[in-house]
């Protein structure tokens, strides 16, 4: 047998108290095939029914006994027949014995390989094992099952028990379920034996191991604490994503006699010269070339060796930090073990120790590792510590790879609190909200969790392996409905939903629904079609379009702008705040966008570029008001207006008051100090030459006045 192929004896009550559940039992045993088909067409599997009317089996036969029990299929190597022949699982009339059944499905292991392929031999007992153990004729059950534990792990065997028990079957009679827990437990303790209880048809579909899967070790050798104080370790994977398998090419050309014919399809790549395309360049005379810019350099395979990074195989401790600085949303890919060397006490007893210190200190590992040597990169993880309550089970450490700074995205969010308290929810709204979350927690407390992660597969590859195994019986078919079980994981719980109904009604009798209207057109779109000095009262800035321009125009940025041009200013401001691979960005967009439009106002000729710094004023204004920044709005257009009255450009402040461009208020942004109405009367249009005006310094105090709060 090649390695990672193994042979599987699924033992499968059917008595009548299994009835209920047989129609999953046997999606999942059809599913279990269809995989092996798809990832192990080598695997041998065999089936053993118990609880039958009949007996079919050889022990029966050799040495009687073992009454209704009956051999399926004996162990051969998986086929499309064994899918039909498990989807129509014939129903018992008699309680099962599932010690007869596991005896009977160690006889045929045992017949079929002998001493031979120790660890790839299995057992899949699927039983709710409600039904009393028949007593053995010497001894004790317990004598018996330690007998059948001893002969198992002499013969290189596991079993995985799947313990299927629905809400009716708890009601059932609990001494006879206890005794035969104990007994089931004395598998796990005395050999290589799993058991698993589940209680729903979503659990019992990931609760069948599919493939056994041998775990390799990534890493063997030193991990050094310090130069005086190495431990040696294996690292393991602990966890992996699965992913879709791999698809070929196919050809039906190869010639239908060839028994020995894989029919895929290989792919040769030729490479000619551009001089003469009839030419192929052999491989020794190819060199690999780097794109620089608009040039390729050449770069030979010696060269490339010569500068490649070729760090030493190790595993380095940096040093230690508090587990609070290190953030779940920091882990990358998957998840590694780090173990003591396996027999090596030593060893065991300094990680159980070192393990210990940290978690009583509260304390997690940076670690530098190479996995092997040569390796072309360098991975800089936590090691954090798991601290075992078995006495089987050593200590061992977690090991999560971390990101380097130029992995590391921060965006930069404004708080909820920081809008405006016509924007913020009522105690009542929260009430109502924090009662919808907590109803659709999944794992409640003191009950248990609905969809726990260890039995719940993912949804897309269940359906795909099925939606296969249909495609290769009927090319023709259409993709079938979700299956209610998937269904159960991708979709709500209508139960749940209907036995809170009434929670939910309050969350939405608590929230007013409104259309949010499109605008036609942009504010910024909006001040380039108007006239140009165009003052009528009834054109003001719509501070109205202005709020709800910034819920509907988001910034996008394809190109990384770096600094605000002068042929689209806005655009450039707006691509700038919405950068956020540094926070330093929206400070220069907004420092920028200032410098821009006081070029435009002092460098205007007869107000030929009025228009262009109202639209970046309006520009600046809603990035301020986003970014929770109104002080620097503020203070900007406050040191502008003393500025045109400085240099006689009141033309330009008549201009932003017959624009209605005003100072954010509190109501716009909570950071804000201004109220609405002193906001109102900052830019008021100025009365004829004819009356008294104030004079400039007058003006200066007054809005300086009125910015800072005073009368």
């Amino acid at each position: 047998m090649a390695r990672n192929k193994e042979a599987v004896v699924l033992v499968i009550d059917v008595g009548p108290s299994m009835h209920s559940v047989l129609p999953e039992i046997e999606k999942v045993c059809s599913l279990l095939i269809q995989k092996k088909l798809i990832f192990s067409r080598y695997d041998e599997v065999g089936f053993v029914l118990f609880g039958t009317a009949d007996t079919k089996n050889e022990l029966t036969e050799e040495v009687g006994g073992y009454e209704h029990v009956t051999v399926l299929r004996n162990i051969k190597v998986v086929d499309e027949d064994l899918v039909d022949a498990l989807q129509n699982l014939p129903r018992g009339s008699v309680p099962g014995d599932f010690l007869d059944a596991i005896v009977v499905g160690m006889d045929m292991l045992i017949k079929k390989f002998g001493q031979t392929n120790k660890g790839k031999k299995r057992l899949c007992l699927i039983t709710n094992a409600i039904s009393p153990i028949k007593d053995p004729f010497e001894g004790t059950k317990g004598d018996q099952v330690n007998t059948i534990a001893t002969q198992m792990a002499a013969q290189g065997m596991k079993m995985d028990c799947v313990i299927v028990r629905m809400k009716q079957d708890l009601e059932t009679n609990r001494r006879v379920m206890k005794e035969n827990d104990v007994l089931l437990s004395v598998f796990s303790n005395k050999s290589s034996s799993k058991v698993v209880h589940v209680e729903t048809p979503t659990s019992l579909l990931g609760a069948l191991r599919t493939r056994n899967i041998s775990p390799v070790t990534i890493y063997r050798g030193d991990f050094e604490v310090s130069s005086q104080l190495k431990i040696k370790v294996w690292v393991y994977k602990k966890t992996s994503e699965e992913k879709f398998p791999t698809l070929k090419k196919y050809s039906e050309k190869a010639p239908p006699t060839d028994k020995f014919a894989t029919h895929e399809i290989k792919v040769d790549y030729e490479y000619k010269s551009i001089e003469d395309p009839n030419k192929v360049v052999p491989p020794e005379q190819r060199i690999k070339g780097f794109r620089y810019g608009p040039q390729v350099v050449p770069i030979s395979s010696a060269e490339l060796e010569a500068v490649k990074f070729k760090p030493e195989k190790s595993v380095k401790l940096l040093g230690f930090t508090e587990a609070s600085n290190i953030m779940r949303h920091y882990y990358l890919k998957d998840v590694n073990i780090f173990i003591a060397e396996p027999g090596n006490k030593k060893a065991i007893l300094a990680l159980s120790a070192l393990a210990r210190a940290m978690k009583e200190m509260n304390k997690v590992a940076i670690v530098r590792c190479v996995w092997r040597q040569g390796q072309g990169n360098v991975v800089v993880g936590v090691l954090t510590p798991s601290v075992s309550d078995e006495d089987n089970t050593p200590d061992s450490f977690y090991f999560n790879i971390l990101p380097f700074a130029e992995d590391v995205r921060e965006f930069q969010f404004p708080s909820f609190r920081n809008l405006p308290s016509s924007m913020q929810p009522n105690e009542k709204q929260q009430e109502a909200a924090d009662k919808l979350v907590q109803m659709l927690d999944l794992a409640p407390p003191g009950k248990q969790e609905i969809l726990p992660p260890d039995f719940t597969p993912n949804p897309v590859l269940e359906r795909y392996y099925r939606y296969l195994d249909l495609k290769s019986k009927h090319p023709d078919a259409a993709v079938p409905p979700l299956d209610e079980t998937l269904r159960k994981i991708t979709e709500p719980d209508v139960e749940l939903l209907s036995q809170n109904k009434s929670i939910i009604e309050e969350f939405r009798r608590s929230f007013e629904l409104k259309e949010n209207p499109k605008l036609k057109k942009s504010t910024r779109r909006i001040m380039k079609e108007r006239p140009s000095g165009s003052d009528g009262e009834g054109e003001e800035f719509d501070k109205d379009a202005d709020a709800k321009a910034i819920d509907s125009i988001g910034y996008s940025s394809k190109d990384k702008v770096e600094k605000i041009g002068d042929i689209n200013p806005v655009k450039d401001f707006e691509e700038m705040m919405s950068r956020r691979d540094n926070p330093g960005w929206i400070s220069k967009a907004i420092q920028d966008m200032k410098n821009k439009t006081f070029d435009l106002v002092e460098n205007s000729c007869e107000g030929d570029t009025y228009d262009k710094a109202l639209e970046c004023l309006v520009a600046l204004r809603r990035g301020c008001i986003l970014e929770q920044e109104p002080k620097q709005f503020n203070d900007f257009l406050c040191h502008l207006y003393i500025f045109c009255q400085e240099k006689d450009l009141r033309s330009f402040c008549q201009f932003l008051a017959s624009h209605g461009m005003t100072l954010i208020t509190k109501t716009e942004a909570p950071d804000s100090e201004i109220p609405e109405h002193e906001a109102r009367s900052f830019m008021v249009k100025p009365e004829p030459d004819s009356q008294n005006l104030k004079s400039e310094a007058k003006v200066e105090d007054d809005i300086m006045s009125i910015f800072l709060g005073g009368k």
